[in-house]
């Protein structure tokens, strides 16, 4: 028996692996994360699988639901939203399943910032202008962040920052980033990317809290700040291409 970890993906449930979707498609037993997981997935379970809505479990309820299936020698499917790498709780059920000797793999799925970045039509690593990106958070209602990773320490690098979970701390980000970034410095809001509700906001550093107010995202959305989300005219090309590379 094994635990198939596999992310879901942004929202759009073609967005999936090939990988992924075969897994689901013969899986005995799916867990999935409530609404953010696109129903089109479930029906690619077979029509006696057992799916369970974990939106309102617990750590310990999940992992009994794994045990059953295990005694019962049945594979599991474990659906999370987005990729498995960050945010995705992964790391505390497998610790869990680690103790109990159940066996277990990780399929990787797109992650919402990769979406996010299709969406608003930009790579983020622009030659010259940033080459490197956070993926972070804030800290609200969730897990504290751990010394040293609090905004203004990262903002510090200048890179291009994409925060989750972050909707509702827009002045925070502002007052934080400012001073860094600079007010006029370009930020992105993409809420339920990928989805055909998908929203996209462009704006200023200083317009963030309007743009998430007028627009009326309350979850499921990335901010990203940076100059790369700025004039995708003016920087240079990338050496891998040039014809002065030594090949």
């Amino acid at each position: 028996m094994t635990v198939h970890f596999v992310g879901a993906g942004p929202g759009a449930a073609d967005l999936i692996t090939v990988r992924g979707l075969r897994l689901i498609e013969n899986a005995a037993v799916c867990l999935y994360a409530g609404a953010i997981v696109p129903r089109e997935l479930l029906d690619a379970a077979p029509a006696d699988a057992r799916l369970v809505d974990t939106a309102d479990l617990t750590l310990d309820e999940i992992v009994a639901e794994i045990v059953a299936a295990h005694d019962d020698g049945l594979d599991v499917v474990r659906l999370h939203s987005g990729d498995t790498s960050f945010y995705s709780a992964v790391g505390e059920q497998i610790r869990r399943l680690d103790a109990l000797g159940i066996g277990y793999d990780i399929t990787p799925g797109v992650p919402a910032f990769a979406a996010a970045a299709a969406a608003l039509g930009r790579e983020l690593t622009l030659p010259g202008v940033n080459q490197t990106v956070v993926l972070t958070r804030v800290s609200n209602n969730s897990t504290a962040m751990p010394p040293g990773e609090e905004l203004a320490t990262l903002g510090r690098s200048g890179a291009l920052l994409v925060l989750h979970l972050a909707v509702r701390e827009t002045a925070r980000i502002v007052a934080e980033l400012t001073p860094l970034y600079g007010a006029d410095c370009p930020v992105a809001v993409v809420a339920r990317a990928s989805r055909p509700d998908e929203l996209i906001a462009r704006g200023r550093l200083a317009d963030l809290e309007a743009l998430v107010h007028d627009n009326g995202i309350k979850a499921v959305a990335v901010i990203m700040v940076g100059r790369s989300l700025g004039d995708a005219t003016g920087f240079c090309e990338s050496h891998l291409y040039s014809p002065e590379r030594v090949r």
